[in-house]
């Protein structure tokens, strides 16, 4: 985008209403965006949404520098029975249903072992809260993921999960992390968060975690040295005032704990969830427009910026080109490789099987940014310099469903289903 002067956000801001001038002249600044200052940001249309872009690319360039990241790594959602019946959920199954599947623990170590073949460094384990589960699971997983590979990130359990386990072991949540992590645990998904208000989530997910057990697990995990991303997930029922209360609450976590490596917005994807596509729900939205995702990168930027410098945009939801777009509007970041992604696909995501790390660096380099590979952390794993190609193995598979599966080809097979395990 073009922001006049160099460095500078320039002819944009001065087109702009004159209340969103003065917020986002204060952002560049170094105020802290008041909530009701942030609430009509959220609402920006037109000039204002294009000041508040550039505004959002200008404390980009500033907190996080020119760098775009990419982490290697491998999806594994080892089943998708839940006795949970989320309204946003595609994915999960009911234990008795044909299409539940439960992979063995050799098989998540295999797939977790050909990622790490493929030169990735981290994999990420999620999935559904099978009845019955042994509390002690997820440590155990952990464990043997760990043993037999112990120089690979594991980047596994949402905050939903985590309860879960907990419950089902009776241990409290402060142990049953220490565990997780004297197990081998690197980092939590800071999922399962959708919208922090508890009004919507009894709207869209009765029964799921609530605000305060999510903030439990992840405040819990931050005081025990474990790390965490955060997310949103919008484009159904909330408000853009939601939104501001979501992300405020986020910033008030990350100025006491410091432990959020990243804030990842996550557009609903519509097609095959149930609340949308049964109308489970009155009202709901057909996921985000264009205008919304924008709008929610770059008030991501200008509102946590300052505490959480890596703002990640999602090529699974919203595809590699409007993700590559989304670096000109406060994001630094374009996720993982995944390999396998069965969460989104399965509602309907037009994406998720595989972008490889060729793909992820040429697109970062025609958006005139500098491409870089980084561990879960965000620690610098390569930076590429211009011209320099890039040898990856994941680059020259050619069929990634026929190498690694997909979901529809998992839930269609017999191989793993839960009902005979």
């Amino acid at each position: 985008m073009n922001t006049g002067d160099a460095g500078s956000p320039g002819t944009a801001l001065d087109r702009a209403s004159r209340d969103v001038r003065r917020i986002l002249d204060g952002a560049l600044a170094g105020g802290e965006v008041s909530v009701a200052d942030a609430s009509l940001l959220a609402r920006a249309a037109g000039r204002d949404l294009l000041a508040l872009s550039v505004t959002a690319d200008e404390l980009r360039r500033r907190q996080a520098g020119d760098t775009v990241t990419f982490v290697v790594n491998r999806n594994v959602n080892f089943t998708n029975v839940c006795i949970k019946h989320c309204g946003f959920c595609a994915f999960s199954r009911d234990h008795r249903e044909e299409e539940g599947y439960l992979l063995p623990l050799e098989e998540i170590v295999r797939r977790a072992r050909e990622a790490a073949e493929l030169g990735a460094s981290e994999v990420c384990i999620q999935a559904g809260l099978p009845p019955k589960l042994d509390g002690r699971y997820y440590i155990d997983l952990t464990r043997a993921i760990h043993a037999a590979l112990p120089a690979l990130h594991i980047h596994a359990f949402s905050p939903e999960e985590v309860l879960y386990g907990s419950v089902r072991s009776g241990l409290p949540i402060k142990e049953y992390l220490v565990e997780l992590k004297d197990a081998g645990l690197g980092t939590l998904p800071g999922t399962s968060a959708e919208i922090l208000d508890q009004e919507i989530r009894d709207t869209i997910s009765r029964g799921r975690i609530t605000v305060d057990q999510w903030v439990e697990v992840i405040t819990t995990a931050h005081a025990l040295g474990i790390r965490t991303t955060s997310t949103i997930m919008y484009g159904h029922i909330e408000t853009p005032e939601h939104w501001v209360r979501h992300l405020a609450l986020l910033r008030a976590i990350q100025k006491d704990t410091g432990g959020f490596t990243e804030f990842v917005p996550l557009s609903l994807i519509h097609s095959e969830a149930p609340m949308y596509a049964k109308q489970l729900v009155p009202g709901v939205r057909p996921g985000a427009t264009g205008a919304e995702v924008v709008r929610m990168h770059a008030l991501a930027r200008v509102m946590l910026g300052a505490v959480i410098p890596n703002v990640q945009a999602s090529w699974v939801k919203e595809g590699p080109k409007l993700a590559q777009l989304l670096l000109d509007a406060g994001a630094n970041d374009l996720g993982g490789t995944l390999i396998n992604e069965s969460i989104s696909t399965s509602a309907g995501a037009g994406y998720g099987q595989l972008v490889g790390p060729g793909e992820i660096v040429r697109l970062i380099r025609d958006a005139g940014r500098a491409p870089a590979q980084r561990d879960t952390l965000y620690r610098i794993v390569k930076r590429y310099t211009d011209g320099e190609t890039v040898d990856s193995p994941l680059d020259a598979v050619e069929d990634a469903e026929a190498r690694f599966g997909s979901y529809r080809r998992l839930i269609a097979s017999g191989e793993f289903r839960f009902r005979d395990r």
